[in-house]
């Protein structure tokens, strides 16, 4: 992060990430010399390979000398993070927050890091919403019985939605009469666990409303979809009001059954982890998060990842979840190509997520969802990205959540 944005509490969690980092490296390259000196010895990546004798108290002494320097500058910048005035992260900030989280969310969540961003909604103009009813009710411009939650994916931010001049929720707010939230959240946690803080968001979000809420859309992109549709499921088992509120689950480009990107990754982590010298470096491919793992078959659940190792997850675990029931969920995705009956354009889609995995289409009936034809449309020629700033989705948007 350029210094002309640097926060405190940033120099706080960056020198936290700094130690941890250092101590990853320490682990890796005294991992490797270990294979080095015994390579008879079978290990895998989970192997905390240690070495012996004068070279392993080198080793220690590194990790020992780190921790001391990392606690003390972390405790410094500590005391210095609560005196600054909090403010909203810049653009470039916050864009590089919500790459970080993307990669790193869950280790920077369940450190306590500063650096890991928390889940708000925001007005239009990028002011965060109070969720208190007074102010809520004071808010400037008022807030409607329509309300309009748009959710981003991975690595993005609610200021994503704001791309090549088009804005959906100040659009549907002009033509429509919806009052457009806008989620930010840590894309890096379990999509179980954002679904279920996102149900609680809104459940909260429903009871501080200063009107009654007639009726609840949901505009989603790539990730931000299986977010949703995670939350629709813990509020139905919840009970949450706001469920019975919802009416419109639109979800652009979602991966509802996977992204081979991740497959792909997940199949090189493994390729590593089965050669003797390079098994150390599948490390480095499990620092990616829980939320990109999901990605690897779309999971929504919290057993859907495996109890116990995600990363040794290799078939299709997930327990089928249909698309909520009295909702009107609508599926847009899109092709790089102009023919999207071809196979190309079928395994490729977006250029991230292929048509079937965005359209909901699987070879098992009870993964499949029932996305109504006439709520299926395919936006030709654009990419994955594309999906959150083009014409012609911004108008299939408007025909769908007309009524």
């Amino acid at each position: 992060m350029k210094a002309a944005y640097l926060q405190a509490s940033d120099l706080h969690g960056l020198a936290r990430l700094a130690t941890d980092a250092t101590l990853g490296v320490t682990d890796l390259v005294e991992a490797v010399h270990a294979g080095i000196a015994r390579p008879w010895r079978h290990r895998d990546a989970s192997d905390a390979a240690r070495t012996r004798g004068i070279t392993g108290l080198v080793y220690a002494g590194i990790r020992g000398l780190t921790r001391g320097i990392g606690g003390g500058t972390a405790a410094a910048l500590a005391r210095l993070a609560p005196r600054a005035e909090a403010s909203e992260p810049t653009p470039a900030r916050l864009t590089t927050l919500a790459a970080l989280n993307a990669v790193l969310g869950d280790r920077l969540a369940s450190s306590g890091n500063p650096l890991a961003l928390p889940m708000r909604l925001y007005r239009d103009d990028g002011r965060p919403l109070p969720l208190q009813a007074p102010a809520l009710a004071a808010a400037s411009p008022p807030v409607g019985r329509r309300v309009l939650i748009l959710v981003h994916g991975l690595g993005l931010h609610d200021g994503h939605w704001r791309r090549a001049g088009h804005d959906y929720g100040a659009l549907l707010a002009r033509t429509q009469g919806y009052t457009p939230l806008y989620l930010r959240y840590n894309t890096g946690l379990h999509v179980a666990a954002s679904g279920r803080a996102l149900a609680e968001l809104l459940e909260t979000l429903q009871r501080q409303w200063p009107l009654p809420i007639e009726s609840l859309a949901i505009v989603a992109h790539s990730m931000g979809g299986l977010v949703a549709r995670s939350a629709c499921h813990h509020a139905e088992r919840a009970g949450h009001a706001w469920r019975s509120r919802l009416r419109v689950l639109v979800c652009l480009g979602t991966p509802h059954h996977g992204a081979p990107l991740e497959r792909a990754g997940h199949g090189a982590q493994r390729l590593l982890a089965a050669l003797p010298f390079a098994a150390p470096f599948a490390r480095l491919a499990g620092l990616r998060s829980a939320g990109i793992t999901d990605l690897r078959h779309g999971n929504l659940l919290e057993g859907d990842a495996g109890d116990t190792d995600r990363f040794a997850q290799a078939g299709d675990t997930r327990t089928p979840v249909p698309l909520p029931r009295d909702v009107r969920c609508c599926a847009i995705a899109a092709s790089v190509g102009t023919r999207r009956h071809g196979l190309a354009a079928r395994l490729l889609g977006d250029g991230m997520v292929p048509l079937d995995s965005a359209l909901g289409r699987h070879p098992q009936r009870a993964f499949r969802l029932a996305f109504p034809r006439s709520r299926q449309w395919v936006a030709e020629g654009i990419g994955h990205f594309d999906l959150l700033g083009d014409a012609a989705v911004a108008r299939r948007l408007q025909r769908w959540l007309a009524v």
